[in-house]
């Protein structure tokens, strides 16, 4: 994406909140006022655009790096007081919430991890890193606009990230060996005697199963630690978080009922579930 093809601030973030509004993420953001919606909104366009960008297909490993350098050129930019190009709409928030420019940057680093290659069973640590870069990096700019002071912020930030796309891979399997890529952990495909070389044949595997209760248990530990975090109360606007958290892990332990041996079906939650979930956690702020 160049810098030309950037839409006005104001268009950017409405078009992806109509984008957004069947999603978990938008019944969150209901409940927070005007200025930090439309933050999060801008936070979740930038996201959206540097994704598009590693999983759209378009262009060459290199066009498509070249593509996000073009980014962190614009963010190095922005932050400087120059001509701001793509990031022009992300200025208002970063300017009233104080967003971290290396936030942003970690979030491409993250995004260029899977512009470099095919990811395929990566390393416990690799896929720590990559949950670090992709989730965790947005926590922490999601954070400052909730509100919350760093210290609980960021620790929020490292649990809930990587819960909520440890769960994400649990549910794209199918999607993502499409894209002939495959996240589950290397050391859990070893141990359940499952082949990686081949992201499609691998999750048609029934070993898959194993592996990815596993990769639930991990996503449970993070649910966990960032709930320790909510119930202590820390100073901030806490409902988007919790509900998120709600949401996703009730999405979790629905996979876990479903199993992960094919063929799967990809969860989802009922309105009405969704609707309880608001009423649980929502309420709460």
């Amino acid at each position: 994406m160049s810098a030309a093809e950037s839409l006005e601030p104001a268009l950017e973030v409405r078009a992806i909140e109509q984008k957004a509004r069947s999603s978990s993420f938008y019944t969150a953001m209901k409940f927070m006022a005007k200025p930090a919606r439309e933050a999060m909104f801008a936070i979740y366009a930038f996201c959206r655009a540097v994704d598009d960008i590693a999983d759209n297909g378009v262009g060459t490993r290199e066009e498509r790096h070249t593509a996000l350098d073009a980014w962190r050129a614009d963010l190095h930019s922005l932050y400087a007081g120059g001509d701001p190009g793509c990031a022009a709409f992300l200025a208002d928030a970063a300017r009233r919430y104080g967003l971290r420019k290396e936030d942003f940057l970690a979030v491409i680093d993250g995004m260029d991890m899977d512009v470099a290659e095919d990811i395929r069973a990566p390393s416990l640590e690799t896929l720590d890193l990559y949950c670090e870069r992709v989730a965790s990096a947005v926590g922490r700019l999601s954070i400052k606009v909730f509100g919350m002071e760093e210290q609980p912020g960021f620790d929020l930030a490292h649990h809930l990230g990587r819960a909520l796309q440890l769960t994400n891979i649990l549910r794209d399997l199918d999607e993502d060996a499409r894209m002939r890529r495959l996240y589950l952990p290397a050391e859990y495909m070893r141990e359940a005697g499952a082949d990686a070389s081949d992201p499609r044949q691998a999750v048609a595997n029934p070993a898959i199963d194993q592996v990815s209760r596993k990769v639930a248990q991990l996503a449970h530990a993070h649910y966990a630690a960032a709930m320790r975090v909510l119930r202590a109360r820390p100073k901030g606007r806490l409902r988007a978080p919790r509900l998120m958290a709600a949401v996703y892990s009730e999405i979790l332990r629905e996979m876990e009922k479903q199993g992960w041996a094919p063929p799967r079906h990809r969860v989802r939650l009922s309105k009405s579930r969704l609707a309880g979930i608001v009423l649980a956690h929502g309420l709460i702020g």
